[in-house]
């Protein structure tokens, strides 16, 4: 077992300016260090931390990098680099927050550089996983696993035969937080992952049958999970040519269904023809909890409270580890009552709160949003304009960055200063979700109301 070599920075490179696209984990070139040189590449896995730019002496050379992405390598010459890391703010300033600090490069080496840690928690730290560059089997795979999920206890990690029973299979590396496995040589083929608790059998994480590639270093690094299920961390693999997230087989798909048709009644929601309901009595202007399901094509029936089928087998599909909002939408009046689906995001961002706006208002039509410190909008340009109401592709404005403050939401009729809805008074936080869902008056028409969903929703 190898600690991981503490650094003070997450990358070791220049590069000119016209470089910064590679934060995209995929560089379809061998990767070839000549003996004068390195190879080096950057990992974000700081799941509070916003999107971040890397520079060299001011230069940016990585962009808006996210979090779970890999750059792609790059051969550099050996010798010394100045680098600083910056936090992209919501106003698209950024601060440093990690460097500038002179490094440097030796002759021969591979560096995987981990921004881990948390903002919240102030234990922002850089790791490097350094290896040499050095020929390998095409039949055979050289294999580093890093525990790099913060806050997440020492575990075991088994590397087997897919379906292998795990009680005869030996623990392939125990890993801290902050640790690597050092070289593990197996042959290319398909492997499966699993994870428990150190000297535990209760499987935390399954990765499913996983391909590794013969002929070049592969990196698989534990992060935090941030999407659905219970599991504590989803994996982010590495080759020469790509990376990607690799979520829990066990994940399924987390769900919530609100109620924003004004007109229809309480309502039942069951999934798959199932006997029971999976929500019941669920009233317009509320929200269900999330909801794990499978990942997979679902049927949804929507029924009247202790009643008769208001929709029947509409079909809905849920991707592994995704999170869903499922909306009932449209009017019983207009015989136009249906359901749509947003994809949502819930990773907290410790520099930011984060804004979403749905339109699922039909009286309202057309709409502007603004968000004013004092609910004037006169002379203003709205922060989202002529957003309209769109049964079969709702509007959701995504999370929108917002910085921390008091700040008063005003919806006007679109191109004109009508006010429709507001001013409404919200308080953002650093690290906080808010949602509001415009929708008709209780009843229907208006005039139009909303629903304040997570950190805005009403305590019970």
């Amino acid at each position: 077992m190898n600690r991981i070599t503490k650094l003070a920075l997450i990358g070791l490179f220049t590069l000119p300016l016209a470089a910064c696209d590679w934060f995209d984990g995929d560089d379809d070139d061998d990767v070839v260090v000549e003996p004068d040189q390195a190879a080096v590449r950057v990992h974000h896995a700081v799941a509070d931390a916003p999107n971040v730019n890397v520079a060299n002496n001011d230069d940016v050379v990585v962009e808006d990098a996210a979090y779970q992405g890999v750059s792609g390598y790059q051969v550099l010459d050996v010798g010394d680099y100045s680098v600083s890391v910056d936090a992209i703010l919501p106003d698209n300033t950024s601060t440093t927050v990690i460097g500038p600090v002179d490094v440097s490069l030796a002759a021969e080496m591979r560096y995987d550089v981990f921004a881990i840690g948390s903002v919240a928690d102030e234990s922002l730290e850089a790791y490097t996983l350094s290896y040499a560059s050095s020929t390998i089997a095409d039949d055979t795979a050289n294999v580093y696993i890093v525990h790099a999920a913060y806050d997440v206890p020492t575990v075991d990690i088994y590397v087997t035969e897919p379906s292998a029973d795990l009680s005869a299979a030996a623990v392939t590396a125990t890993l801290s937080y902050g640790e690597d496995s050092g070289l593990i040589e197996v042959p290319e083929g398909n492997y499966q992952v699993r994870i428990t608790a150190a000297g535990g059998s209760d499987v935390l994480y399954d990765s499913g049958s996983l391909e590794i590639d013969g002929g070049e270093p592969t990196v698989i690094a534990a992060t935090n999970n941030v999407n659905a299920g219970e599991t504590p961390v989803s994996l982010v693999v590495s080759d020469d040519d790509d990376s990607m997230v690799v979520y829990d087989v066990n994940a399924g798909s987390d769900v919530r269904v609100v109620h924003a048709a004004a007109d229809a009644p309480n309502v039942d929601i069951f999934v798959d023809n199932a006997a029971d309901a999976a929500i019941t009595d669920l009233a317009f202007g509320e929200a269900s909890d999330y909801l794990n399901i499978s990942a997979d094509d679902h049927l949804i029936d929507v029924n009247q409270s202790g009643g008769a089928a208001v929709l029947n087998d509409v079909e809905v599909t849920t991707e592994l580890a995704a999170q869903y909002s499922v909306y009932a939408i449209g009017s019983v009046a207009n015989d136009d009552l249906g359901l749509a689906v947003l994809t949502e995001m819930t990773r907290r961002i410790a520099t930011q709160g984060q804004l979403q706006v749905v339109h699922a208002s039909p009286a309202a039509g057309n709409v502007d949003v603004y968000i004013t410190s004092d609910g004037n909008v006169a002379g203003l340009e709205p922060a989202l304009a002529d957003i309209a109401f769109d049964a079969s592709d709702l509007y959701s404005s995504g999370n929108v960055a917002i910085a921390a403050g008091d700040y008063q939401i005003v919806v006007t009729e679109a191109g004109t200063e009508n006010v429709l809805i507001g001013p409404l008074e919200v308080t953002i936080e650093n690290g906080g979700l808010y949602t509001v869902v415009a929708v008709d008056a209780d009843g229907g028409g208006t005039p139009a109301g909303v629903i304040l969903l997570d950190d805005l929703a009403p305590i019970l």
